[in-house]
């Protein structure tokens, strides 16, 4: 388990993440704008925000009139969204991997889960969770590293295998080791086809043109070659 080391990694860089989350660019002008054109109506709704980090999901939701319960593994997170989102709002301090014990039966429209689930290695009780929280034919929004990417990026010899990556970033301060899970096509998928849901839509997700002023390297290249996916998977009823 690198639940740990997660934990580690978000502490410290949580102040700096939140400080950057409206701007960065891979954040601000590329996992967030496509992975919000998969969320249906939102207005009247609720939603539960799966590791809402620093709560920049949850505000935009809320505008749009959405009621959002926001939980993340790092305290320093959680407080940040709700020091974000300070009128708005339910969060908690939950790890992803365990059962949602504070969300009912059904209770929930939508579940989103934007780059995050690549720090669990089995998926399996998270995504029968989700299943559990939903309405009738609620969707689950999900956006993770893209897995032919992360094959690339780590130099992996082994695309059929789960297997524990490390990496260091340095866009958020300090340079800051962050381990997460790589894993084949199939592994990101068959968790959400064998426990109730079908894939809606999938979508390899391309920069805006706000990326390209800010960072015109990676825009080029996030062009060529996508580095994050996202879909979406609605409750079979």
């Amino acid at each position: 388990m690198i639940k740990d080391f997660v934990l580690q990694a978000y502490q410290k860089m949580a102040q700096r993440y939140h400080e950057l989350i409206d701007i960065k660019p891979h954040n601000a002008y590329y996992d967030r704008p496509n992975t919000l054109t998969l969320l249906p109506e939102v207005a009247g709704k609720v939603i539960l925000d799966a590791a809402c980090g620093p709560g920049k999901y949850a505000e935009i939701l809320m505008v749009k009139g959405a009621t959002v319960i926001g939980f993340d593994i790092s305290p320093n997170m959680v407080t940040l969204a709700r020091e974000r989102n300070p009128t708005q709002g339910e969060f908690f301090v939950h790890d992803l991997s365990e059962s949602l014990d504070k969300v009912a039966d059904a209770s929930c429209d939508i579940v989103l889960c934007a780059l995050a689930l690549h720090y669990i290695e089995d998926w399996t009780h998270t995504i029968q969770e989700f299943y559990r929280v939903l309405k009738p034919k609620g969707a689950v929004v999900i956006s993770i590293e893209h897995p032919f990417n992360d094959f690339n990026f780590f130099q992996s010899t082994a695309y059929f295998q789960t297997e524990n990556v490390q990496c260091v970033w340095k866009g958020f301060g300090q340079p800051i080791e962050v381990h997460s899970y790589r894993r084949p096509l199939q592994a990101c998928l068959s968790p959400f086809t064998e426990n109730g849901f079908y894939i809606d839509t999938l979508l390899e997700p391309k920069p805006t043109q706000e990326f390209a002023v800010a960072d015109p390297k990676h825009f080029k290249e996030l062009n060529d070659f996508p580095a994050f996916m996202c879909f979406r998977a609605v409750k079979r009823a």
